[in-house]
């Protein structure tokens, strides 16, 4: 992976590493999800956001199903490109008539009886340039018992061609074209939206793995803030077991152990929705040990500062966001059906040529003098020799023509460019307007960065004097000039303040993947804006400030 993506990182342990803690917090003592855990077997993953990001590649079912529809595009234009498929028909007919005499010119006395066996082949095809071409063989035999006949059987076979030609309508683009070029559109449109699933599932990953992160954290400012509150209590019984306390203070005190505990069972729940939500992301569902996998996280990173660069990345956005790109790709469709609808105003102004070549054979009657002459001999002409017809080209016969049509008054054609004209407009600001959207989303992301690098140094410091003033506060204690209502006061602030640096740096390391992501894919949801820390207390414990992508979402909502 890239450097830049090496910049977000877990924070958990490195801001843990400088929280002072008492010899007991620094070994987490076995809590209900330990114990939950120990009952069902888990899968053990050591992940590292390199990881993360491969397995989601391979496995995301968001990632799957879009990685269909260029498949399902290119047969889109397979089959737009089956209106120039040639087609080829064969045909063989039989036929039998009797026929009443009518006439003493009718040929026979009693009935006209007549047969014939008939073959034919023809094929078409339509051309890219909008002509199209048609070609016929047949060839027949029949027989008859009409005295006037000069063949009895008769042969016949005959060649024909023909070919057409607009000039005006259809010639430049036709409906066939225009269903091509619009399906070449729509497969370019099929591969942006593959990059925009894939880069938005990627920082659905990272910002998931973050907030696994985090929670695992938490859990560990809450496990310490009760490690604290239990050492308060043993130290408020010996207390009162010397006289300088009040039995009353072990009920407060046990009372803030209580309280503590239960910020303990919420963090739990958050470290296994947090797994969840990027076990969804990652693994494939159909594996039998899906909901049993657990994860260790093993990237460790300390905060590291981001350079912006907001003009450059406004540019870059402007260039490579896969909705302005998709929006752009629309427009040049909407393009097409100007085209398209243009040319069908124009007069309907065709030519077409037709030739065709005949040849006769069979068994040729030599008549004598008179009507009808008798019969004095006979010629035999074969198949061969009708063939040689054709190939000499005895019998020709051509045609050219020229068809010019146009509607009287106001036609549909005219109509349908008027609204073509007013979609393409309406398309050229639809982008003018993401154009605006996206400078405004980079701009917003670039400040959210810079906000929560203020965040992170603020929090820095107000953990480092929260330490101060617990550490003031348990010497007072000692010394018998404070009471534990303070000491526990100190030690939920420090609480709270351990575990909003944990969320700053978190969020810096977030909205640092949303500045990434803004740049190439539009950042669905509101996972950007800035967290803004709570100060009730160490019951605090960031539930729902996680993410929120359920499953294979395509977003995730940050804490708010």
């Amino acid at each position: 992976m890239s450097k830049r993506y090496a910049l977000v990182s877990t924070v958990c342990f490195c801001v843990l590493t400088a929280f002072p803690r008492s010899a007991a917090a620094q070994t987490l003592n076995l809590t209900a999800r330990d114990t939950a855990v120990a009952q069902t077997p888990a899968v053990m993953r050591r992940l590292t956001i390199d990881d993360a990001v491969r397995m989601a590649l391979e496995q995301n079912l968001n990632v799957q199903v879009e990685r269909f529809n260029p498949l399902i595009s290119d047969l889109s234009i397979a089959q737009a490109r089956t209106a120039w498929t040639p087609s080829i028909r064969t045909t063989l007919t039989t036929t039998g008539r009797d026929a009443p005499v009518n006439s003493f010119l009718s040929g026979a006395q009693d009935k006209v009886t007549s047969g014939a066996v008939s073959t034919a082949v023809e094929a078409t095809e339509a051309f890219p340039w909008g002509g199209s071409a048609a070609f016929s063989w047949d060839n027949s035999r029949s027989t008859t018992n009409n005295q006037f006949s000069n063949f009895n059987p008769t042969v016949q076979s005959n060649l024909a061609f023909q070919y057409a030609q607009p000039l005006l309508r259809n010639f430049s683009i036709d409906a066939a074209r225009q269903q091509l070029l619009v399906a070449r559109k729509n497969r370019e449109m099929s591969d942006v939206q593959v990059r925009q699933t894939v880069v938005t599932t990627l920082r659905n990953v990272k910002n998931t793995y973050w907030d696994l992160a985090y929670a695992l954290g938490s859990l560990a400012v809450q496990q310490q803030s009760l490690d604290l509150a239990r050492q308060s209590v043993r130290d408020t019984r010996a207390r009162v077991e010397i006289g300088t306390m009040a039995p009353i203070d072990v009920v407060a005190a046990e009372a803030e152990v209580a309280q503590r505990e239960e910020a303990v069972i919420v963090a739990e729940a958050s470290i296994d929705q947090a797994e969840d939500r990027l076990r969804a992301l990652l693994l494939d569902p159909g594996t039998s040990d899906f909901w049993d996998v657990r994860f260790e996280l093993t990237d460790v990173a300390p905060f590291q500062l981001q350079s912006i660069d907001v003009d450059g990345a406004v540019r870059n956005a402007l260039t490579t966001r896969t909705d302005l790109q998709q929006a752009r790709k629309t427009l040049d469709s909407s393009d097409i059906s100007v085209r398209a609808a243009r040319n069908q105003t124009l007069p309907d102004l065709n030519l077409q040529l037709n030739y065709g070549l005949s040849g006769l054979g069979g068994t040729q009657f030599v008549r004598g003098s008179g009507f009808p002459g008798p019969v004095v001999g006979q010629i035999d002409r074969g198949f061969g020799s009708v063939l040689g017809d054709l190939v000499r080209n005895d019998f020709p016969n051509w045609s050219f023509s020229v068809a010019v049509g146009y509607p009287m008054g106001l036609a549909t054609s005219e109509t349908t460019l008027a609204r073509a004209r007013l979609q393409y407009s309406q398309a050229q600001t639809q982008i003018r307007n993401i154009e605006l959207q996206v400078a405004t989303q980079v701009r917003d992301a670039a400040r959210r960065v810079t906000t929560n690098v203020k965040r992170v140094e603020s929090t820095r410091v107000a953990r480092e004097l929260n330490n101060r003033r617990l550490e003031a506060e348990e010497k007072k204690a000692a010394a018998g000039t404070s009471t534990s209502f303070f000491v526990f006061q100190a030690q939920r602030d420090l609480a709270q303040a351990q575990n909003n640096e944990l969320r700053a740096t978190l969020d810096y390391n977030k909205s640092v993947v949303d500045f990434e992501t803004v740049q190439e894919s539009p950042v669905v949801g509101e996972s950007i804006v800035v967290a803004t820390s709570s100060a009730t207390g160490a019951a605090a414990t960031g539930t729902g400030n996680s993410s929120s992508s359920v499953g294979n979402a395509q977003s995730t909502q940050g804490p708010q």
